[in-house]
């Protein structure tokens, strides 16, 4: 952010300084142009819009939360999987089987987990799947909080144009009073140079708002991701603090997720171990042995897939279960990290909230009297305008640090806010 506060003029640096500002002074005419032309497409349909229509269309458009999306629809599709049952064996066999002639045998054969596994794999699906829903509901944070700053940050510098603009209407003044004190010799050729670098160094911070505040423009709307240009509008320059319960924010759903993921991965490495069901079916001749080459005979087979060598999946069962232990000690480490850092936002609330009721009931006072004394002083000639320039500098900059006090004002209410 560019510095408001203004400097008098040194006398003896005066030329060379109103030299450099008229030189920044055409180079930011040349960036701004170049902004407006970038950001032409999108001005023809400007519109104003609430921070809850903005957050409402930005969660509608946004495509960071529709990749999210798509990714907890992924998850969602992948829990019809979790009856995963092996391929059917279909074999046949033709030679001297049983004699001397030729014997031919079918059969079919087949392997089952027992509906325990199938029952815990589907678990990690699902615990898999809520983990990416809460991975979008924090997209979706996260894009509100991005929303909100942006429209508070546009709010807050449409305030300091509008205190540039006066400022530039007041020097635009000074400067045609000193012209046409100088044409009448009642002044020097200090004051008008005085003014005319004070009108210029305006200018050029005015520039550099409007450069600034087309970027947040551009960034809004990238958010929103939304045909229109819609412009941030609110009767308030405050944003307003919402009191809440740590537990209930986004991160720590997720942390708290996770040790439910990693639990259900433990239970089903366990279920691993438990045996396979097989079953089977035979169809074959029997040629050569005085029975009737036509008839076939059937048989059934039952049986068990024992885990003989079971080490490698134990060790699987034991890395899961650190597992375990890893996601407990995040999810607490994360409690204990968003309660600090609602102690420490609070602190800065409260010091910002401070400094803003003391600038609304004194100083913001103050600096209109400034104003008006100055003006009326300098007109009747009881000051010169070394003492004019002082003056209005100083109650400009009073109500630049005002906005800037309702700026880190809203910051830290956000930032509170968004905690939750």
């Amino acid at each position: 952010m560019p510095n408001y506060n203004f400097k008098k003029s040194k006398l003896n640096k005066t030329p060379s300084n109103f030299c450099i500002l008229r030189f920044a002074f055409s180079k930011l005419q040349f960036v701004i142009c170049i902004l407006h032309f970038a950001f032409f497409q999108f001005s023809h349909a400007q519109t104003k819009i609430t921070l809850e229509k903005a957050i409402e269309t930005a969660l509608k458009n946004n495509n960071s939360i529709k990749n999210e999306k798509l990714k907890a629809d992924y998850s969602k599709a992948m829990i019809k999987s979790s009856f995963d049952i092996s391929k059917m064996n279909i074999f046949g066999e033709f030679g001297q089987i049983n004699s001397n002639q030729s014997d031919t045998k079918f059969g079919i054969a087949q392997s089952f987990a027992l509906p325990t596994v199938y029952q815990r794999q589907k678990q990690v699906l699902s615990e898999q799947y809520n983990s990416k829903i809460l991975l979008t509901n924090l997209k979706e944070f996260e894009v509100k909080k991005i929303v909100t700053s942006l429209f508070y940050n546009y709010l807050t510098l449409k305030e300091k144009e509008k205190l540039l603009q006066k400022a530039d209407t007041l020097f635009s003044k000074f400067f045609e009073k000193a012209n046409l004190r100088l044409q009448k010799g009642e002044s020097n050729i200090l004051e008008k140079a005085t003014a005319e670098t004070q009108k210029i160094n305006v200018a050029i911070q005015l520039k550099q708002l409007l450069a600034e505040i087309e970027m947040i423009k551009l960034e809004f709307q990238l958010i929103l991701n939304s045909e229109e240009m819609n412009l941030p509008n609110a009767s308030n320059l405050k944003a307003k603090i919402e009191i809440y319960n740590v537990v209930e924010n986004p991160m720590l759903k997720f942390h708290e997720q996770q040790k439910r993921l990693v639990a259900s991965e433990t239970a089903f490495q366990k279920s691993k171990l438990f045996p396979e069901i097989n079953i089977g079916y035979n169809n074959n001749s029997f040629k050569g042995i005085g029975l009737d080459d036509a008839q076939r005979f059937h048989s059934a087979q039952i049986g068990l897939g024992i885990l003989l060598f079971g080490g490698s999946q134990r060790a699987k069962i034991n890395a899961s279960k650190v597992a375990e232990n890893i996601a407990e000690s995040e999810y607490q480490t994360q409690v204990l990290k968003l309660k600090t850092e609602y102690k420490k936002l609070l602190t800065q609330y409260n010091s910002n909230l401070e400094i803003v009721t003391y600038f609304e009931t004194n100083s913001n006072k103050n600096s209109k009297i400034i104003t008006d004394v100055a003006n009326k002083q300098f007109i009747n000639g009881d000051i010169n305008y070394l003492d004019y320039v002082m003056l209005v500098n100083q109650s400009i900059a009073i109500q630049n640090t005002y906005i800037e006090a309702i700026r880190s004002l809203n910051e830290s209410v956000i930032a509170i806010n968004y905690l939750k």
